[in-house]
């Protein structure tokens, strides 16, 4: 007889449960600072990639962000209404949007400063063990995003 411990479809044995609650976690983490700025947690990271390097296209967006227009669309026009993007056609190519910065925008960014240390804080772990931690989710990520372009190709018929 099968104990839950040995059981693979015991949900406590699921990485994909494992990391859909640290996901759920850290988004709740992230929320009353986010409330401050006025901004979701989406929107937080479009202001990152926006902080990085301003007026990108909303294609360039979506694959910093692994979202694709149908959801990036929506999420960039409630930012226009609030005043911290403005989206325009790139003069060059009018298929393209850009995306860039108002002066709100821009200056949001200093009020979101302190984030990161806030967050690196109330999850009680060492710079190194976090950086550890990042490198090997992102491997896992890039793994994943090669196993589901895999599945995809019919190889599993």
């Amino acid at each position: 007889m099968m104990t839950n411990d040995q059981d693979p479809l015991n949900l406590d044995a699921q990485l994909c449960f494992a990391l859909y609650g640290a996901s759920l976690a850290m988004t709740k983490l992230y929320r009353p600072a986010l409330d401050r700025l006025g901004l979701t947690y989406p929107q937080y990271l479009v202001m990152l990639v926006l902080w990085e390097s301003d007026d990108v296209t909303v294609g360039e967006l979506g694959r910093r962000l692994g979202l694709d227009s149908g959801t990036l669309t929506p999420l960039l026009k409630r930012m226009e209404a609030a005043g911290l993007v403005s989206r325009r056609r790139d003069r060059d190519d009018e298929r393209q949007v850009r995306v860039v910065l108002t002066d709100v925008g821009h200056g949001l960014k200093n009020r979101a400063r302190h984030i990161p240390e806030q967050m690196f804080c109330a999850m009680g772990m060492s710079p190194v063990e976090l950086a550890q931690l990042r490198a090997r989710l992102k491997t896992l990520q890039a793994r994943l995003a090669e196993a589901a372009a895999g599945a995809g190709d019919g190889a599993a018929d």
